[in-house]
């Protein structure tokens, strides 16, 4: 896998993509196409002439396999059978969920199809409580990964110590932040070498590492007439599943409601799943280790919309993060 910026093509050539796209699926879902966000895919809305809405995936090339990608629809199919709102894909004609369409004789794009989700989607600006919520789910879809028995074959991204935040991480080199200079390496060094000592020890057990959405924060949450609904699985994999509590103020480390925000996350996950004294320990070391990962995102993703709208003073933040991390890594958080 490497750490390349979403998608190499351009908007022109990923609409004639799309139009082959939908050509494998009935006529029901044919309709006017437009571009909803570019990331690490491009997602299309389909507004089809029936007055319905659907979600069209183009994958990049480099993320994730056929298999894998067969894999997250297999875990969002049992996820909807037990009870959890989330995506759901349509078959083509061809009676496949996932379509491979050629880019060039030797270059390919698997695209996916989803019924639309409504909601609305909640913001740092909604009452805390939102977080609540975001927790309670989390840990809905972790009570499932826990009991589900994955399908043969079974094939999701591993996001562990290595592959966050290593010299070959999935999504590039933390070096390569923007704004950090070679004067800056030893702090966030210094970090990981603590990082790295308290996972080895927190270890990877059944109960402590497993299939999680290893992106889930607000803005892959929809609010729909009092129902959490969970979107964009296209990260799940499997890691820590205190993971996904760092991964709930993923770029927001820094403000000064995170703590709150934290809290209310655990409240909700405690609904849902008991959180242990060494859950609670290891997480300052997870919240360390996204903001670190998060850093190697920026670099890989610089010219994206997301990583420019961060600011000039993000990595500087990143920093005194890391500083606070390892001047108060021995005060575990507590649930208040």
């Amino acid at each position: 896998m490497n750490a390349k910026q979403s998608d190499t093509l351009d908007n022109a050539s990923l609409y004639q993509l799309a139009e082959q796209a939908i050509k494998r699926y009935s006529a029901n879902v044919q309709g006017q196409l437009s571009l909803l966000c570019r990331s690490e895919n491009a997602t299309f809305k389909i507004l089809a002439f029936d007055g319905k809405r659907y979600a069209l995936r183009i994958h990049r090339g480099d993320y994730h396999s056929r298999e894998g990608i067969e894999s997250e629809l297999a875990w969002l199919d049992a996820l909807q059978e037990s009870g959890i709102q989330v995506p759901q894909a349509l078959t083509g004609l061809d009676g496949q969920q996932v379509q491979t369409l050629m880019v060039n004789e030797t270059e390919s794009r698997n695209v996916v199809l989803f019924h639309w989700i409504e909601g609305e989607m909640p913001t740092t600006e909604v009452d805390p409580r939102a977080f609540m919520q975001l927790g309670e789910v989390t840990g809905r879809l972790h009570q499932h990964s826990r009991r589900w028995q994955r399908p043969a074959g079974f094939q999701r991204i591993l996001w562990d110590n290595p592959s966050m935040v290593g010299e070959n991480s999935h999504w590039g080199r933390w070096q390569d932040a923007p704004r950090l200079t070679a004067a800056d390496h030893p702090l966030v060094e210094e970090a990981l070498q603590q990082i790295d000592s308290r996972l080895q020890d927190y270890g990877q057990d059944a109960q402590r590492f497993g299939l999680i959405h290893a992106d889930l924060r607000l803005t892959n949450l929809l609010m729909h007439k009092g129902e959490t609904r969970v979107i964009d699985f296209d990260d799940c994999g499997f890691g820590w599943y205190m993971h996904d509590a760092a991964a709930a103020i993923s770029f927001i480390e820094h403000y000064p409601q995170a703590d709150q925000w934290l809290q209310q996350w655990l409240r909700g996950y405690q609904r849902v799943c008991p959180i242990s004294d060494a859950d609670l320990a290891i997480l300052p070391t997870m919240i360390a280790q996204r903001r670190i990962q998060l850093l190697a995102w920026v670099g890989s993703h610089a010219t994206t919309e997301m990583a420019i709208s961060l600011g000039e003073h993000w990595e500087a933040e990143s920093l005194r993060l890391c500083r606070h991390y390892l001047d108060t890594i021995d005060q575990p958080l507590a649930i208040v």
